[in-house]
């Protein structure tokens, strides 16, 4: 994927040009360059204020249609490194954050292999019921192979707890663990039957020829609004991801998604993590720029990554910032580089993105502000089915 300047961002309001567009991101011919516009004002209720408009920042978008012929950078800022508090964390106290939860092995039943790296797995597994060996339920089943280290079945232990004991529509915290010794842990899930949102995107086309099995930009925005809806419940609990991305969601086949934690992600998507020197991978191209070099994470940082996913779906599951070095992500996103508008993607929806973008993490939207803005975008597209 190449890139190109596109023109200074200027100030626009939602709600024009809201058509029903049919398009394919990946096989659409090049459009040319067009102009981007800030949301200015979505609606003047109390419940929801607009999104701010940034006063003085100028923001450059990438194409992925054109050549690089941006000005090459010469500097870069230095990265904090920091030690990865994960790794502190024993086995043993590990195992002990989850005991209440832990169920017999028996109790599990593992099916086909749904994903695989290294050292971990997610199968389809069956899991009786406690009280009545008749009654099953399916599950997603994350475990580690025999050749996963300690430090590694520890980290899987460890991350996911992180959305443990909440509860929203739209999040799919762990239920039970196994970890009984001398066998390898398991964490067990709820099963979402459509499987992870990244591989579900990459294997959809969007509508065409009044294929039933497709998916239309309306439905991806519908997703999008799911996923809004989940990291505004976890703002509001003061829970923060910080590895939000389509590969953390799954979906079912009534297009309910649901926020994931991100254990194993790191081993299953290697492609999205990368070492920055410290030892420790970060999912360096959705991470918001004072993430990156302060190691500062918030509700507005998880607002940027908000922004790359909505990228992601727009997409249909592409890779962002697949040719920029991630060693020069830092000094690409301070220069005011962003990520390429996908072909044929409504510029209002670039808007929303453009807004999670900012550099200064005030003048990002709240995600409740976002699930207003896109689920009155939503209702435009439906206007014109």
């Amino acid at each position: 994927m190449c890139y190109k300047k596109l023109e200074e961002v200027k100030t626009s309001a939602l709600g024009k040009n809201t058509s029903r567009t049919i398009y394919d991101p990946v096989h659409a011919a090049p459009t040319t360059s067009t102009r981007l516009n800030w949301i200015d004002s979505i609606s003047a209720s109390s419940s929801s204020q607009g999104l701010s408009q940034p006063s003085t920042q100028t923001t450059q978008y990438l194409r992925a249609d054109t050549p690089n012929n941006a000005t090459p950078i010469t500097s870069y800022p230095t990265l904090r490194i920091e030690k990865n508090d994960l790794r502190s964390v024993t086995l043993l106290e590990a195992k002990a954050k989850v005991k209440d939860i832990a169920i017999s092995r028996e109790r599990v039943t593992l099916k086909d292999v749904l994903q695989e790296g290294t050292f971990g797995r997610i199968f389809h597994g069956i899991l009786i019921d406690e009280k009545d060996p008749n009654k099953e339920k399916q599950a997603f089943v994350k475990t580690v192979k025999d050749q996963a280290s300690e430090i590694q079945v520890t980290v899987m232990l460890t991350e996911s707890c992180k959305l443990r004991g909440l509860h929203h529509r739209n999040l799919l915290p762990m239920t039970h663990v196994c970890i009984e010794e001398g066998e390898k842990p398991m964490v067990i899930l709820p099963y979402m039957n459509w499987g992870n949102l990244t591989l579900f995107l990459q294997q959809c086309e969007l509508v065409e020829a009044n294929n039933p099995q497709a998916i239309s930009q309306q439905d991806l925005v519908h997703m999008a609004i799911q996923i809004a809806c989940g990291m505004s419940y976890l703002a509001r609990r003061e829970v923060i991801h910080k590895d939000l991305a389509a590969r953390n969601c799954v979906i079912d086949d009534t297009l309910q998604v649901k926020i994931t934690d991100n254990a194993l992600s790191r081993d299953l998507f290697p492609m999205d993590y990368h070492c920055l020197g410290d030892n420790e991978n970060r999912p360096v191209r959705w991470m918001a720029l004072e993430s990156l070099v302060n190691n500062e994470f918030s509700s507005a940082s998880e607002v940027w990554a908000f922004g790359v996913t909505l990228w992601e779906l727009m997409t249909l599951g592409q890779t962002p910032y697949v040719d920029i070095d991630p060693f020069k992500m830092a000094a690409y996103l301070k220069d005011g580089y962003r990520i390429a508008q996908p072909i044929n993607c409504p510029d209002e929806l670039l808007a929303v993105m453009a807004c999670c973008w900012a550099l200064d993490p005030e003048e990002r939207p709240k995600f409740q502000q976002l699930v207003q803005c896109l689920t009155e975008f939503h209702a435009a597209l439906g206007a014109y089915v």
